[in-house]
């Protein structure tokens, strides 16, 4: 097995299960037998779009504050580019807020 990575994305509720699917069949959430494993929790995300935005939700120069889930899986690092890029391909923002970083000790 490589190195582990662990991926967190906030994702809106109404796209939760596509981007869950699409980073699950991209290999994230794989733990010995089972697939697509993941651990979600729900919460508000908060941005205000700037000039030149194109907002899914919400418009330039407004305070926004929408139902998001916290998604968390672990990658293995031979497929993490994979992985993000279906992320990108599914999640409805332009930049979905996403943070990676390698797991020590975890298996």
């Amino acid at each position: 097995m490589s190195q582990l990575h662990a991926l967190v994305v906030y994702v809106p509720n109404s796209h939760l299960e596509a981007v869950l699917m699409a980073i699950g069949n991209a290999g994230a959430g794989r733990i010995g037998d089972y697939s697509h494993c993941a651990f979600t929790s729900p919460g508000t995300g908060r941005f205000t779009p700037l000039a030149g935005a194109r907002p899914f939700i919400g418009n330039v120069g407004t305070g926004q504050e929408v139902p998001e889930t916290r998604v968390e899986c672990v990658v293995e690092e031979e497929i993490l580019d994979g992985v993000v890029l279906a992320l990108r391909a599914t999640h409805p923002y332009e930049e979905p807020a996403f943070m990676t970083w390698p797991v020590n000790g975890w298996r």
